[in-house]
């Protein structure tokens, strides 16, 4: 999104539905983080054993390629539910009413129809590389140390599926601001005009003194 955004709560079965999913996508957003925070110290532990003792840290190159998955995927339903994912603002920003609830209405609910595909996808592949029967379960596994890379693989679905819960959530909460043309919806990200942001930022300071 172009600005900062806002999601309005209150007591409806809806609000509590996005309240109890937000715990879920900050401990995904957590690991992201602390997966994003490790790599920099496997890299510079990588480094340093190069240049001081010539021994560069074995497999690195398969610790972040089963990193990336954490990196990149456990934290997009937290940024979703917070609107915070790139997007143009220029049109619908500038729309009002229930035209800027139907137009947002359809955009999460083509987004919502692509997750599922690839959840879907992300399971199937997930599933050819676990077996049981095997080592570590694993079908497959990474070149240099033999990583198992089912655990990579099903980081995907279970992301994504967490990403369908909280698209479904806002399709809701679009949809009945659309029906009840509401002002301020609950459960969906609303975006703050600059003042708003401004505002709430000098509030955010004055209560940290």
């Amino acid at each position: 999104m172009a600005g900062a955004s806002t999601v309005l709560e209150d007591s409806s079965l809806l609000s509590r539905l996005d309240r109890g999913l937000v715990p879920i996508e900050k401990v995904m957003a957590l690991l992201s983080g602390i997966a994003a925070f490790s790599l920099m110290f496997l890299a510079a532990y990588s480094v340093s054993a190069r240049e001081f003792f010539e021994k560069p840290l074995l497999g690195y190159v398969d610790y972040i390629e089963a990193l990336m998955p954490l990196i990149a995927i456990m934290g997009v339903s937290y940024v979703q539910r917070n609107g915070g994912h790139i997007r143009m603002d220029i049109i619908v920003g500038a729309m009002r009413g229930r035209l800027l609830w139907f137009v947002e209405l359809v955009m999460v609910l083509l987004m919502l129809v692509l997750m599922i595909a690839l959840v879907w996808g992300a399971w199937a592949h997930f599933d050819r590389s676990f077996d049981c029967a095997r080592p570590f379960c694993s079908r497959d596994s990474s070149i240099d140390v033999s990583l198992p890379i089912w655990p990579s693989k099903l980081i995907v679905p279970v992301a994504f599926a967490v990403l369908c819960a909280r698209l479904v959530l806002q399709a809701v909460g679009y949809a009945r601001a659309f029906w009840l043309n509401l002002e301020s919806p609950v459960a969906v990200p609303l975006i703050q005009s600059v003042a708003a942001q401004a505002r709430a930022e000098a509030e955010a300071l004055d209560g940290a003194d």
